[in-house]
């Protein structure tokens, strides 16, 4: 049986993003992320999986070991409220600092997202990426799910670079709780 999922960008989609997230103790979670990730998993299905660009490990300004510090506290405290990622995908590599075969994983490319769906059976035309950068919603299209823009300070740049590339996302939400309102609704068939 295949699986429908949500394909979660990490930083400042689910926690704050204060750029080259390396430090678990500093993470923190989003308003609505817990809840929205909880609801989207229990009533509706759905598997939650994060796929995300570490550019900062290629950059030196991390280590892979940070990383994945950093997604094992996400999941800490995604447990401590009954809930959790079931898996993680990140590219560390980029483009400027390594080969194109390597950096080929990083979004835009829906290299993760593909990935991602063939080992765990996932449904693609039943899932939706979620972020917070033209980067994820451009990986969403490319990999042929719905795609939820959230609004951050920033966005109108986002939207820009959408706009001037001829692509837009099925929705923009303001924050978590309406991502997950827009997907519940859609799923079910109400949009």
């Amino acid at each position: 049986m295949k699986h429908h999922a949500i394909f979660l960008d990490r930083d400042g989609t689910i926690n704050h993003d204060s750029g080259y997230v390396k430090d678990p103790s500093q993470i923190i979670l989003l308003p609505g992320v817990s809840k929205g990730i909880k609801k989207l998993k229990d009533e509706f299905g759905f598997k939650a999986i994060v796929i995300s660009n570490q550019a900062g490990v290629s950059k030196g300004i991390m280590t892979s070991g940070d990383v994945e510090s950093v997604n094992d506290r996400i999941n800490e405290l995604l447990n401590n409220e009954g809930t959790g990622i079931d898996a993680f995908y990140y590219c560390p590599f980029h483009p400027d600092l390594d080969p194109p075969e390597k950096s080929n994983c990083r979004k835009p490319s829906p290299f993760m997202i593909v990935q991602a769906a063939e080992e765990h059976g996932i449904d693609l035309s039943k899932s939706y990426m979620i972020g917070d950068k033209a980067s994820d919603v451009e990986s969403g299209i490319n990999a042929g799910v719905k795609t939820v823009l959230i609004n951050s300070e920033d966005n109108r740049k986002e939207i820009s670079i959408l706009h001037n590339l001829g692509k837009k996302p099925n929705f923009t939400a303001a924050n978590f709780k309406e991502v997950c309102d827009f997907i519940v609704n859609d799923f079910s068939g109400g949009i």
